[in-house]
């Protein structure tokens, strides 16, 4: 039975999420947390939020929130306590750690006003909401379930930030805390489990909790939609969505388009290096950047590119999966993945066989793959037909939350002690 159903598995159950990433931030980590604490919500439970305020990717502080100290607002029958926190609009060491320490310090001074949860869900990253969760939870001596989308103390080691050795050590240090004190760990893919483990945490105690695509299909008219954004339709596109960081490693996209006058690149999206490509960009007339696509038009967007790119540095440790690869497989184009071999991008690619891999940082192996997608059109459509299977076969959302249910429900029932259900 669907949760607007009669089916409410957590009636009369309180349950705090800690994510510092939230609606209405519409890519990363942010939608994934909306709609699972929605999830819930609907599914009966008295459900709070404790946030930042929306920021991501453009590292800048929406509008309609800027200013403010504290906010308390109700979404979708979740209700969202924001603190205010430091936004750093360039990436090093030093800021990053401020915007950990600031949202960690105001979450600590002011949590939220509601009665006492029965279990503590945190996103991980941030270090900060990984912290919080866990001391909430030991507050109110409830179960604490950390949810990993990615680590950042690998990421920090391998970043190219100045002072990245540090903020790796520090970053490691909060991670192993936050995660050895949970009763259940949920990662998003099987690559983090051995890194999970290396913490201290029993591998007994990991559970695999896949995101889902959380996207609609696309609907609108391709050739409109290119004619819209003034794509000619006899020049390939190929268009990477999401967050320019230093971990993208986007200049690869950037020394395609140099190397392919013919070639039209479109960077759609925000973050903190987009002013740096810009620079590196200068002179380029095939490359385009685009603001951050609407929830309505965004896998149009997508859909009407010829090949869709999701690129990061070699110096990555590549465990997560990029949540940009879940949109792109709603879209029916093929995608070049310009990534480490072993990692959990590669490992998607080849389990949905809707795209190519080429090695990281090789803007020629790169253009090399797009060119043999675009001249072999019936090829390229097959291969991207691959990524809607894959997603009604693999990524539904209805599955996926059933997942985070039943950790919910297993943590739940290990505090009381009685068997699972």
């Amino acid at each position: 039975m669907s949760e607007t159903g009669r089916h409410r598995p957590f009636e009369g159950r309180a349950l705090l999420v800690v994510s510092t990433n939230y609606a209405p931030e519409l890519t990363g980590i942010g939608p994934y947390a909306a709609q699972l604490a929605e999830h819930w919500a609907a599914s009966g439970a008295e459900t709070h939020v404790l946030a930042g305020m929306p920021h991501y990717p453009s590292w800048r502080t929406e509008d309609d929130y800027r200013g403010a100290w504290r906010i308390t607002e109700r979404r979708a029958g979740v209700l969202v306590h924001r603190r205010r926190h430091y936004v750093p609009t360039r990436q090093t060491a030093l800021r990053r750690a401020a915007f950990e320490a600031t949202v960690l310090a105001h979450g600590v001074v002011s949590p939220p006003g509601a009665r006492p949860p029965d279990a503590v869900v945190s996103q991980i990253p941030s270090l900060a909401g990984g912290v919080l969760g866990a001391r909430l939870a030991r507050r109110h001596r409830v179960p604490y379930l950390p949810v990993v989308q990615d680590l950042m103390g690998a990421a920090a080691a391998q970043s190219g930030i100045r002072g990245g050795g540090r903020a790796a050590a520090l970053a490691s240090a909060a991670e192993r805390h936050a995660l050895r004190s949970a009763a259940l760990v949920g990662v998003i893919h099987e690559s983090f489990v051995p890194h999970v483990a290396a913490y201290g945490v029993d591998p007994g105690r990991i559970r695999v909790v896949p995101n889902w695509s959380h996207v609609r299909a696309p609907s609108a008219d391709r050739a409109a939609t290119r004619a819209r954004l003034g794509w000619d339709e006899g020049t390939p596109v190929v268009l990477h969505s999401g967050n320019m960081g230093l971990k993208q490693g986007l200049e690869v996209l950037v020394d395609a388009a140099r190397l392919a006058p013919d070639v039209r690149v479109v960077l759609m999206g925000d973050g903190n290096q987009r002013d740096v490509l810009r620079g590196r960009a200068a002179g380029l007339h095939n490359l385009d950047f685009l603001p951050p696509a609407d929830a309505r038009t965004f896998t149009d967007v997508l859909a009407a590119a010829d090949v869709l790119a999701v690129t990061q540095r070699a110096s990555v440790l590549d465990m997560s999966v990029p949540s940009k690869l879940t949109s792109y497989f709603v879209t029916g184009r093929p995608v070049v993945a310009s990534v480490a071999e072993a990692g959990g991008t590669a490992q998607e690619i080849h389990r949905s066989a809707a795209g190519v891999l080429v090695g990281p940082e090789d803007p020629a192996a790169l253009l090399s793959a797009v060119r043999t997608l675009v001249e072999a059109p019936e090829a390229a459509d097959a291969l991207g037909a691959n990524g809607p299977r894959y997603v009604a076969r693999h990524l539904g959302r209805e599955a996926a939350l059933a997942r985070f249910d039943a950790l919910l429900t297993e943590a739940l029932a290990d505090a009381q002690g009685r068997p699972h259900r």
